[in-house]
């Protein structure tokens, strides 16, 4: 269990294999109720290779100094990653696009 923000992270190993590699992670919001984005890819068994990079949103909540995961959602295209990208512009343009 993480006990900081820093030290979460979504890598999983099974076998001594990688099964969910993380490639990199973005903080959105910290404190005792946390968000963090993971850009990860999962390993096809089957191959032996990385599919495609997915996101994971997590919200994590501090209790008893420890950081437990209490949701997420995963992104599981980057077609859907760009929908959601188009969708997020559309609510809130960037600055100076409002009035």
């Amino acid at each position: 269990m993480a006990e900081t923000i820093d030290d979460i992270d979504i890598e999983y190993v099974e076998d001594d294999k990688v099964i969910i590699k993380q490639l990199d992670k973005h903080i959105l919001t910290r404190g005792s109720w946390t968000t963090i984005m993971f850009l990860f890819q999962e390993l096809d068994k089957k191959t032996d290779d990385y599919g495609p990079q997915k996101v994971s949103i997590r919200r994590y909540q501090k209790r008893n100094g420890v950081y437990r995961q209490q949701s997420k959602f995963n992104i599981s295209s980057a077609k859907q990653g760009r929908d959601i990208i188009k969708a997020l512009q559309n609510w809130f343009p960037a600055e100076e696009q409002q009035a």
